[in-house]
């Protein structure tokens, strides 16, 4: 497992065994009506991203580790060195979080669903438009 490999399929929406194919039908996760739709499996390479029943319930996990560092890393970053009121600071992250939750989203399963993926160069792509 390289890491290089897994920030790549992680950041570009790609599938995590071939790096062709996307993970979610549409690349803009702000496209709210449709940004949490995922393929049934890669349209190039065939792997299946729906494993099991509750398998993305781990990526709830890594949505909260997403957010804890983003809500570690502003305090110390804008609220220490600023020194801003507490109210002001927790209305903002608020705010912060519900503007990124699509994004987290999608970081998430992609994370989630590369622990359990691994880049294979070797894999066939049967659809010759990706």
């Amino acid at each position: 497992m390289k890491l290089k490999e897994k920030l790549f399929s992680v950041l570009n929406n790609k599938c995590p065994k071939c790096h062709k194919g996307p993970v979610f039908e549409v690349n803009n996760p702000y496209n709210l009506k449709r940004f949490d739709k995922m393929h049934k499996s890669c349209p190039c390479c065939g792997e299946t991203y729906h494993k099991e029943p509750g398998f993305y319930y781990g990526a709830m996990i890594v949505s909260y580790m997403l957010n804890g560092a983003l809500f570690i890393f502003t305090f110390l970053g804008i609220y220490v060195p600023m020194e801003i009121d507490a109210i002001s600071y927790i209305v903002t992250m608020g705010l912060l979080i519900v503007i990124l939750a699509p994004l987290t989203f999608r970081l998430s399963r992609l994370v989630w669903l590369n622990v359990f993926v691994g880049f294979d160069p070797a894999a066939k792509c049967f659809n010759p438009e990706l």
